[in-house]
This record gives structure tokens, C-alpha cells and sequence, in this order.
């Protein structure tokens, strides 16, 4: 079909009307625009109370009231006229923009697509006045409170083409009330009010941020958030971060905001989620509320008609300043990072012993301390050798194990389907296990060391208990304590070997383990290829696998931290990797995703029966290590059940 041939005209001027139809196209495209551009104006004017109120989803009506400075009636027809504004007057003043609106196209727009009316009244007027329709309207005596009220009826009444294009009503009052939600975030210290077909949907009190953004985003938000506020020279970040656990399978919990002014843009997006990497799965969406304030000049935000993106002057230091201040805040998801100190416990709820521990309650003593080391040789995990270090300054190997008298959990003779109580973390790092104990015969206690007199080092208890093999029962003050020890362990693991490859980096050499018997495995051309071209690349990651025939391949050497894992496994996991995106991409840009491949292939598996030494060890280093909260695909590590819930199950007091 061909396309219809052009008509030429001459070149002439567009008469008004049209041309602001046309800007209308950009800047009002739907409703929410319009809700958009008037409540910027409002609080451009100084607000501090706000009021929206639509009608059939703001298609038939748009009414906006504010309390603000009000608009002299010798300024409404410059109001409603193209290119008129009281926000900027030169060049100088557009490149260093500090008001939401500046372009002084949107009344003009608004008025040539609807059917506008301005009521505004100045302090100290006697009373309002008002002007209808556009800028050649006649200004008249009207009544109404300080401030203004600007009146839309009738959207795209004169462009009937325009108004088929927009959606439902609940569609369009949906995209209005996010736009109204939007601001309301940016602005705590004013009051909003929405109002749908006479129904108030929403109101908002003047408040903080911590309560306003708890109102809007929902109290899963508000358990479940980071406090950040960091400041580098001119540029300062401030909000709240979700934790990773209270992801969403959607986007639609991300707010972003620069110099007031929410905004979607790639490099502020890119940031934060780089940052959320090492603790999120590719397909889950955090939740934030961030607040980006920097010189208006390092901005410029007239890139859009919409306002909605803006262009840096210095794009990669903003990037990286969002991005370290987001991974340093998520960083501190660890145990000791949690809550406030939990209330101690009352006398009435104990009876003291008579021991040399004075009034020490009798489940808070030192029944037993131990060192690591002196059971079993201490893994790398505990003692922070093998050049990783657990990321805080307590990671040691000298822990406080159960304060309860060790009590063997395994009386039933051998058999199948009986798990063994064998040290399997010492076993998975050192390769020497712990004989099990026959059947009936009870554990040494474990010799006794001295106790810190307080409990708020260790925030997530001591051992009681392994659950099922796979969870780990904790005492702490507030409850009981549940831990994934894989999701945990896992972690721990994948923090180690990123410190390790920094110290390396550094300078400091890469810790590793040399095999007595090297472990010779089947691989393919392109296997053996890999390992011969990228010795470089292996080397860097602590790996020496070589070829040995031109189908076997040899691991003389792994990570101290890995050395307990499957060789054969972990080699074909970094062979895989390099080959798949190059030796220099995977030590810079997938680096993180391969050692969270070979920590979770290393860290310790189900039905692994620990002992309470190790048990606790496991939870001295969560409690040492940093996002200890979350695994590297961002399940939560472990959770708390207070005192409180559980005598809600029991019905106690009830």
C-alpha cells in the first residue's frame, strides 16, 4: 500500500493554539502529567498542605489546592501564557536550576487541551481572584483561602483523536495516584490529600521520612529497610534501602529522587542495583526510597519534556558514589547490625545459683568455653587463615560454645539411616574427622575458659541443637534463633574469597592449598585448551590445574579456603566460567558470580551432623561477617523468633 503523497505548502508561522496543542503532546500525555506539573507548581509556590481531587480518573476533572504564596491578579494571564515563568530569567539561572518547574510551558498546554480555571489569592488580599481559559481571559473578584486552585475539566475535550488513546478510568486514576505518591515521598513536611469521584483515598500528614515512607510503601517496608545517609564533597545520598529479603518479583517499589525531583534514570538504576549483586537474585527488584542532593550545576535536567530524566556532569563519580554508599549500607546486614538491645532479663524470671558466678542467671553462665583448635584443627573459616579473613574485627578462632552441659544427641546404635555425629566442618577443611561416639557413652565436657560478661557480642546466641540436618536452633536473649548453616556457611565463604582476591590484588599472596595426590579427571578438548591458555587467569583465582595427556586434566592446587571441596567440581566450575567469558572479564566483571559458584559448591550440605563447637563457631562468624543476612542469591541466612510469638503459640498469659 503506498503511502499517500505529501501536500506542499509553503513555510508559515503556526498560529498559537496550534503550537500549544503540539507542546501539549509532550508535556501533557495523560492525566498524571497534568497531576504532575501542578503539584510541582504548588510546591514550587511553597506549600505546605496539598489537595487533589479527580474525577472519572482525572479525565473529567483535575482540581489542585495548595496553601502557597498565591498568584497576584496582575500574574494570572501571564500564568496561563507560553514560555511566561517566575522560576528562572537567564542562562545562568537555567544551568543551575533549584525549582521542579522552570519551562513555564505546562499551564499553556493544560489550557489548550482542557478547560481551565486559576482561583488564587495572595497574604494579605482581601480576597481571591480568578481567571477561565486561557491567557486572554479576563481576570474577575472571586472568593477562596490563601493560596491557589487550579480547576482542569474536560481533558482533550478539542482533540477527540487524543482522548481515544487513554485507558480505563481505574487505569488512569491509578497513574495519577502513583504520581501523587511519588511526591509525597520526596516531601514528608507537607500534607497531602487525594480525593477520587468524591471519595478521599489518601491523606498524609505533615511527619519524617521514616513514617511517610512507611506509609506509602507499606509496613513490610518499614521492618525490612536500611537507613542510609553518606556525604562525599558536594554530592550527599540519603533514604532507605530494602533489605534483600524483602525483594519483589516487580519494580515498582523504586523511587528515586535528585534534588527533589524524581527521575528514572540508567545510571542511578545501574548503580543501585550493581549494588544489590552480591545479594539479590537476577530476577528480584529491591525496594528504596533514595534521595540524591548535589549543586544544581553538576545537573542538567532539561534533557526531557517530561523532566523525568537528567543528564550528570560527572556520570561515573556519581555512579560510583551511589553505588559504594548502597553496597556500604547492605554490608552492614549482619547480626550485629540488628535492632536494639534486646531489655535484660528480670530477676523474677530466674533463680540465681549460689556459685562463684554471683548473680549471673544459671542459663546465661560459662557451664563451657573452649578453643576451637583444641578439639580439632581450626578450619579457615574460623581463624581467618588461608587469606581470607571473616570481615570483622571478631572473626577468631576462639568461640563460646553452648552454655548448656553437652549432651550426646546420637544413642542409637549404627545403622542405616542413622546419621553419624562426625565434625564435618572440621572434616570439610581439614580433612580429619571426628571419631563418632559409641552408643550410651557421654561426651567429655569441654574445658572451661572465661566468658565476656556480657551478652551483646553475640547477638544471634549459642547452639542448642541441628534440626532435620539443615537448620541450626540458637538461644539468644530475645528467643529462639533459626540458621540455615548451608545459606550461612555459604556466605561466609563467598566474603572470604572476595577479601582473599582483594589482599591479593593488594599485593598479598593468594593462600593455597597444595594436593599431596593431585586429582586427575576425563575433560574435553576445549577443557584442557582452556586450562593451558588461561594459567594466568587460574592462577589469579588460586587454582593450578594442568594438563597431564590431551584428555586429563590435573588440580595440583586450590584456594586454602576450598581445599575440603570436590576438586574435580570446583575445576570444571572455573573452566566453565573463563572459557565462557574470558579470563580478564571473569576476574573484573563476573568475578563475584564464580566465587559465589565455587562457595556454594564448597559450603556445607544437608544431613551434615555438627557438633555444638562447631555449631557455635558458625555462629561467631556470621556474627563477624559482613551481609551475613542473606546468602549470595538473597534467601535470609536466619531468622528470630522472640520470646513473645512464641508464648502467642502456647496461649501463655492468655
Amino acid at each position: 500500500m503506498n503511502a499517500p503523497a505529501p501536500t506542499h505548502r509553503p513555510i508559515q508561522q503556526l498560529p498559537d493554539q496550534l503550537i500549544s496543542q503540539i507542546a501539549a503532546g509532550e508535556v501533557v500525555e495523560r492525566p498524571s502529567a497534568v497531576v504532575k506539573e501542578l503539584l510541582e507548581n504548588a510546591l514550587d509556590a511553597g506549600a505546605t498542605q496539598v489537595t487533589v481531587r479527580l474525577e472519572e480518573g482525572g479525565v473529567k476533572r483535575i482540581a489542585i489546592t495548595d496553601n502557597g504564596r498565591g498568584i497576584p491578579p496582575e500574574e494570572l494571564p501571564l500564568a496561563l501564557a507560553r514560555h511566561a515563568t517566575s522560576k528562572i530569567a537567564s542562562l545562568t539561572e537555567l544551568e543551575n536550576v533549584n525549582t521542579l518547574g522552570f519551562r513555564g510551558e505546562a499551564l499553556a498546554s493544560i489550557a489548550s487541551v482542557a478547560a481551565v480555571k486559576i482561583t488564587s489569592r495572595t497574604q494579605g488580599a482581601a480576597h481571591a481572584w480568578e481567571i477561565v481559559g486561557s491567557h486572554q481571559g479576563t481576570v474577575a473578584p472571586s472568593s477562596g483561602p490563601f493560596g491557589t486552585t487550579i480547576d482542569v475539566q474536560d481533558l482533550y475535550f478539542n482533540t477527540p483523536a487524543r482522548r481515544k488513546f487513554l485507558k480505563s478510568e481505574q487505569t488512569e486514576y491509578g497513574h495519577c495516584a502513583e504520581v501523587v505518591r511519588r511526591i509525597a515521598l520526596a516531601r514528608p513536611d507537607v500534607s497531602f490529600s487525594l480525593t477520587h469521584n468524591g471519595r478521599t483515598i489518601d491523606h498524609w500528614n505533615t511527619s519524617e521520612s521514616a513514617k511517610r515512607s512507611a506509609q506509602i510503601l507499606g509496613g513490610d517496608f518499614a521492618e525490612a529497610r536500611l537507613q542510609l545517609d553518606e556525604s562525599a564533597g558536594p554530592l550527599r545520598l540519603h533514604g532507605y534501602v530494602g533489605l534483600p529479603t524483602a525483594s519483589k518479583a516487580r519494580a515498582d517499589s523504586q523511587y528515586f529522587y535528585v534534588n527533589g525531583r524524581f527521575v528514572r534514570d540508567k545510571l542511578l538504576v545501574h548503580a543501585v542495583k550493581a549494588a544489590y549483586e552480591d545479594v539479590l537474585h537476577g530476577d528480584r527488584f529491591p525496594s528504596y526510597v533514595l534521595a540524591l542532593e548535589l549543586d544544581p550545576a553538576m545537573v542538567d535536567v532539561n534533557v526531557h519534556p517530561s523532566k523525568i530524566e537528567v543528564r550528570f556532569r560527572d556520570s561515573r563519580a556519581v555512579h560510583q558514589f551511589v553505588f559504594h554508599a548502597v553496597q556500604r549500607a547492605l554490608a552492614r546486614t549482619s547480626a550485629t547490625a540488628h535492632g536494639d538491645t534486646p531489655a535484660p532479663v528480670s530477676a523474677a524470671e530466674i533463680t540465681p545459683s549460689s556459685t562463684s558466678l554471683g548473680d549471673t542467671p544459671s542459663w546465661r553462665r560459662p557451664h563451657e568455653q573452649t578453643s576451637f583448635g583444641s578439639q580439632l584443627a581450626s578450619p579457615a573459616w574460623t581463624s581467618g587463615s588461608g587469606g581470607g579473613g571473616g570481615g570483622g574485627s571478631r572473626a577468631s578462632s576462639t568461640f563460646s560454645p553452648s552454655p548448656f552441659p553437652p549432651v550426646s544427641r546420637w544413642d542409637a546404635p549404627t545403622g542405616a539411616g542413622v546419621p553419624q555425629r562426625t565434625s564435618d566442618y572440621g572434616a570439610l577443611f581439614t580433612g580429619t574427622p571426628k571419631p563418632a561416639q559409641p552408643p550410651g557413652v557421654q561426651e567429655a565436657p569441654l574445658p572451661e575458659t572465661t566468658r565476656p560478661a556480657s551478652d551483646d557480642d553475640f547477638p544471634l546466641g549459642f547452639a542448642l541443637a541441628q534440626l532435620h540436618g539443615i537448620y541450626v536452633l540458637a538461644q539468644n536473649r530475645k528467643g529462639l534463633v533459626l540458621v540455615d548453616m548451608h545459606a550461612a556457611h555459604e556466605r561466609i565463604l563467598y566474603e572470604q574469597l572476595k577479601n582473599a582476591l582483594d589482599a591479593q590484588a593488594g599485593g598479598e599472596q593468594m593462600q593455597v592449598q597444595q594436593m599431596l595426590i593431585p586429582v586427575t579427571f576425563f575433560a574435553d578438548a576445549i577443557e584442557v585448551g582452556t586450562a593451558q591458555e588461561e594459567q594466568e587467569t587460574l592462577k589469579a583465582l588460586g587454582f593450578d590445574i594442568a594438563a597431564v595427556s590431551p584428555t586429563t586434566l590435573a588440580v595440583r592446587a586450590v584456594p586454602t579456603l576450598l581445599k575440603n571441596a570436590d576438586a574435580q567440581t570446583l575445576a570444571r566450575d572455573v573452566l566453565r566460567d573463563v572459557r565462557e567469558f574470558g579470563g580478564s572479564r571473569v576476574l573484573i566483571e563476573r568475578r563475584n558470580e564464580l566465587l559465589g559458584t565455587l562457595a556454594c559448591h564448597t559450603a556445607v550440605r544437608a544431613n551434615r551432623i555438627l557438633t555444638q563447637p562447631e555449631m557455635n563457631a558458625l555462629l561467631r562468624q556470621m556474627e563477624a561477617t559482613e551481609r551475613a543476612d542473606q546468602c549470595n542469591h538473597g534467601r535470609p541466612t536466619w531468622v528470630q523468633l522472640e520470646i513473645a510469638a512464641l508464648d502467642k503459640l502456647f496461649l501463655r498469659g492468655q
